[in-house]
């Protein structure tokens, strides 16, 4: 990259927030935990540092050492960042005696280049405990709110832009947060910009195509949005030199496996399809605990892979739909996670077929994988797919699975989809689906009782998945996909609709 930001991470849930509003101005952020603060280099053009749910007084405080950047690159401090910088360099933190939480409204004290375009009593949001009470030496007060008196400080030594913030320019409720970062980037860091989807995959395709040289990339497809667009930027970089396995586990959505395949083919990919159905199923057999579900697929999944990868000759790579939020989770300020997504740890591939890895995706945010894909030409009908979760039906039949048990799923499921995207629904929300309970209810059919099973229909609405409401379905509709499920699939006697947030719900059941 020609230039970056790096976001110094001291463990705030906003950090993804900061990169991804930082992205949205045209500028590239990276997220960085402060244990690892990176040396100076003249690629980079500001820091920010992030909040924290630590609060400097404690003992064990995240620390870093800032005296590099001082002089060298604009400074944004925020929250607990600016905390941090007082309290680092003589001035004083200190227990505000009631949480600051909410919104508050901003008073502009000194006019400053970080205030370009902003209005004065414009709304903020703050959440922290500790307050400044005395800024350092060589430091000047510019901003407060009615609450706050320093709200917001600069260094005073022009030479140097070291900016504080207690409140949180990146989230929502900050109304002129967007104007803030834009003042900090262009006018004070003197960023160029020019981070768009467009730039990226110009410059992806033209490294992928140096990194891997004459050799072949083997990558596994899924469907999903994130191994699409990787398998089309590779094969833009390096045509048939990449060859792709997409394998049916018997768990996919009626019909997804023919649609899909054709899809890819028509994109003009090198596409192996895998009918593996049958040894899913006999792996499954008789296993009703979910992690246990979800390791038994992975497991067999590799082993089918791994057997179909050898079969083929000059393989030197193994691609990976690997996202950024799964490279900062896996570098996260508390250490690595315990738990990486089952799709992106796939059991040890890169080992037992002794590949390198090449992860297209790595520096992208979902919604970045997006904007890419439509660049590079990947059709709509495959970007506007909801999330579909790796195991597949597998963990949305609740105990164990059986051939007859996915294809009552796979019916109902099929119903529930094509009145979604029928209705004008589909695209509104997040992702949605059909989950099999494990439970039989009594029902009356024309004269006949009926003790069958019971199916739950989930959607929501959500930006990133982290968080998500249910989606508030007009009752006509779902008066009319219940009334086809009941009537069409036989094995189902009656339909639920779940009305859950996450949190404290998953999105998933299991």
């Amino acid at each position: 990259m020609k230039e970056r930001v790096v976001i110094l991470d001291f463990g705030s849930q906003f950090t993804q927030l900061i990169s991804r509003r930082v992205r949205e101005l045209g500028v590239y952020s990276e997220i960085i935990p402060f244990q690892k603060a990176p040396e100076y280099s003249f690629d980079m053009k500001a820091i920010i540092l992030s909040g924290s749910p630590f609060s400097v007084r404690d003992e064990d405080a995240p620390k870093v050492d800032l005296s590099q950047y001082f002089g060298r690159l604009p400074v944004l401090a925020i929250c607990y960042g600016a905390q941090f910088i007082a309290h680092q360099y003589g001035g004083k933190v200190e227990y505000s005696g009631t949480r600051e939480y909410g919104k508050a409204h901003l008073h502009i004290q000194q006019a400053d280049p970080l205030f370009k375009d902003i209005e004065e009593g414009s709304q903020v949001w703050m959440s922290h405990s500790d307050t400044i009470t005395q800024l350092p030496p060589g430091y000047q007060l510019i901003g407060s709110t009615e609450d706050v008196k320093n709200a917001v400080y600069r260094k005073i030594d022009s030479n140097q832009a070291v900016y504080g913030v207690q409140f949180h320019p990146e989230v929502y409720h900050t109304i002129q947060g967007r104007q803030f970062l834009k003042n900090f980037l262009f006018d004070i860091a003197q960023c160029a910009g020019g981070w768009t989807p467009k730039s990226f995959a110009a410059e992806s395709i033209s490294n992928l195509r140096k990194q891997i040289g004459s050799e072949g990339v083997l990558l596994g497809l899924s469907g999903g949005v994130d191994s699409s667009v990787a398998a089309e930027l590779l094969h833009q970089a390096i045509g048939q030199q990449l060859y792709c396995i997409f394998i049916d586990n018997g768990l996919l959505r009626k019909g997804e496996f023919e649609e899909v395949l054709a899809s890819y083919q028509g994109l003009g990919l090198q596409v192996k399809g895998v009918r593996a159905a049958q040894r899913f199923y006999d792996a499954l057999a008789g296993i009703a605990d979910p992690e246990l579900k979800r390791k038994v697929i992975g497991k067999t999944f590799v082993d089918v892979f791994v057997e179909e990868a050898r079969q083929l000759e000059n393989i030197q790579w193994l691609g990976q739909g690997t996202i950024y939020p799964d490279v900062i989770e896996s570098v996260s300020v508390n250490g690595p996670s315990a738990t990486i997504k089952s799709h992106h740890n796939v059991g040890g591939l890169p080992e037992k077929l002794h590949l390198k890895i090449v992860e297209p995706l790595r520096l992208l945010f979902k919604d970045e994988v997006r904007k890419v894909g439509a660049e590079i030409g990947v059709p709509d009908h495959i970007l506007n797919r909801h999330p579909f979760p790796g195991p597949g039906l597998g963990i949305r039949i609740l105990g164990p699975i059986t051939p007859s048990k996915v294809a009552i799923l796979q019916e109902a499921d099929a119903i529930f989809m094509h009145h979604l995207k029928a209705s004008g629904l589909y695209d509104q929300i997040w992702q949605a689906g059909t989950i099999l309970l494990p439970i039989h209810t009594v029902g009356v059919m024309g004269d006949e009782r009926t003790y069958e099973q019971v199916v739950a229909l989930r959607a929501v609405v959500s930006t990133d998945g982290m968080t998500a409401e249910w989606a508030d379905l007009p009752h006509s509709f779902l008066a009319k996909v219940s009334n086809q499920i009941i009537n069409k699939v036989k094995g189902i006697n009656r339909v639920v609709y779940d009305i859950s947030t996450k949190p404290p719900a998953t999105i998933e059941w299991e």
